[in-house]
């Protein structure tokens, strides 16, 4: 994805808004005392809708995490050839399919369930095309190199839905894209996981030491102790943090944590340098 929106990690103060607060580790800005944001809907490549969670106008990177878009691509959309350097991006198909080819040698398609992995490292390019579906729904998660890996040599994985472990147990099924048990290899120390609970259902949150993270709310409606996110919400985890969500009805929502390099992140359209 080409990810036109140029920021970097610096602290500002943005128009109309309040006192601006950067956060303990990471990049993540935001109001005082405020971690609950929505995303926004705008258009990326050749005419793809997005709800991209972050980098928007109000709000930044949260180290490691540089991007977060949700994706709805229709046939006649998608990704012409692009180049990336300098992060690592994991692509998670819910619905249709994405064919991913580079300047390396890679064609694959990913069906629903199945994950892309990249490592732009010094650059690669390639193009990202939906299959014939109506509507090809995922996510795309951008993550940091720290500077030391920014010129490795780009790489590539594909991993087939049924290689991601998923379990169910009392109302909760929890498939891990990215953590114990997953062959995705990231660069990164993170936990990527996609859960579903089913209505009053409950799950525990639980942020490791020295992580940050956020939840991802894409279907229904959770409640914590101090709030409700809705669809097409987040709520930002802080290091350690550990709380518990209960669905309303039947939701289903991303958990992604991961350790913060402590590095400022220069993002500039497809380029994390």
């Amino acid at each position: 994805m080409l990810a036109v929106l140029r920021i970097s990690s610096t602290v500002v103060k943005l128009r109309g808004e309040g006192d601006f607060l950067k956060c303990k580790i990471g990049g993540l800005i935001m109001p005082k005392n405020k971690r609950k944001f929505p995303s926004v809907e705008t258009l990326e490549g050749a005419g793809v809708r997005v709800k991209r969670l972050f980098p928007t106008q109000h709000l930044r990177n949260y180290d490691p995490f540089v991007l977060l878009d949700e994706f709805f691509v229709d046939p006649s959309t998608g990704f012409p050839p692009h180049t990336h350097r300098g992060f690592e991006a994991i692509t998670y198909m819910l619905k249709g399919s994405f064919r991913h080819t580079d300047d390396i040698g890679n064609d694959t398609e990913v069906f629903p369930g199945g994950v892309q992995r990249f490592t732009a490292g010094r650059g690669i390019m390639h193009s990202e095309m939906p299959g014939k579906e109506k509507i090809n729904h995922g996510f795309q998660i951008w993550i940091n190199l720290p500077k030391r890996l920014k010129e490795i040599e780009p790489s590539y994985q594909q991993v087939d839905p049924e290689q991601i472990p998923e379990i169910t147990v009392e109302g909760r099924k929890i498939r891990t894209i990215v953590g114990e048990g997953s062959p995705v290899e990231l660069l990164t120390p993170v936990i990527y996981l996609d859960i579903t609970l089913d209505e009053k259902a409950r799950y525990a949150v639980n942020t490791p030491d020295e992580f940050v993270g956020f939840i991802y709310v894409f279907q229904g409606v959770l409640k914590t102790e101090e709030t409700a996110i809705k669809t097409g919400e987040a709520l930002f985890l802080k290091e350690g943090e550990r709380l518990t969500v209960q669905s309303e009805a039947l939701s289903r929502f991303l958990v992604l944590t991961g350790k913060p390099h402590g590095e400022p992140i220069h993002q500039h359209g497809p380029f994390v340098d």
